[in-house]
């Protein structure tokens, strides 16, 4: 079953250039995307929603950050092979990828945790997040560097490390992470405007 629904999406893309070159490209991007909107969130979001934008990203990023390192234990307690090692004749592979563990997808963790973050507090927002970790999570296994289940596995492991971090005593304590953060960029940002500002003769 796992196989056979990864070779009706690899194939699907191994014939269809227009829908995988622009999903590969997607995927390989991912990574520098999802880190560029938080960060540009973070810094660019201004207004009466700004204190909740920051909150909002810093819990993203830790969620990400959790299910990631939780993603490594289960890796190397399971190391599963990744499809093209181990049906090697019967994917097409459409990018080089290291033969490491496969199970949880790492790249889907990442990116169900942050949308899951984000949904939590900005339904909009996290909805958006959620349709592109999907999108993400499906093209990682078009491209057979993941079975279905190795993505499955990552969003379960995304979306509880979000949770998790949901719990109110914890929730409070990213609040205050948060805000210092906040400050501290504040602070530099005036800092560096003064410095700038040309000074009256």
């Amino acid at each position: 079953m796992d196989l056979s629904l990864l070779q009706r999406i690899n194939d699907f893309f191994a014939g269809h250039d227009s829908v995988e070159d622009p999903l590969v490209a997607y995927a390989n991007a991912s990574e520098v995307l999802f880190l560029a909107m938080l960060v540009l969130a973070f810094v660019l979001i201004a207004g009466r929603h700004r204190q909740d934008v920051r909150r909002a990203v810093v819990a993203a990023g830790l969620s990400a950050g959790l299910g990631l390192a939780v993603a490594q234990v289960v890796s190397r307690l399971v190391d599963r092979p990744r499809p093209f090692v181990s049906h090697p004749h019967a994917v097409h592979l459409f990018a080089h990828h290291a033969a490491d563990a496969g199970f949880p997808s790492d790249h889907t963790t990442a990116a169900f945790a942050i949308g899951t973050a984000l949904v939590l507090r900005f339904r909009g927002w996290g909805i958006a997040i959620l349709v592109l970790a999907t999108i993400l999570a499906a093209t990682r296994v078009g491209m057979a560097i993941h079975y279905p289940t190795d993505v499955l596995g990552g969003a379960v492991i995304g979306a509880a490390s979000a949770l998790v971090l949901y719990h109110p005593a914890v929730r409070a304590l990213l609040h205050r992470l948060a805000d210092a953060a906040s400050a501290l960029l504040d602070a530099i940002a005036r800092s560096t405007v003064g410095r700038l500002a040309p000074t009256r003769s």
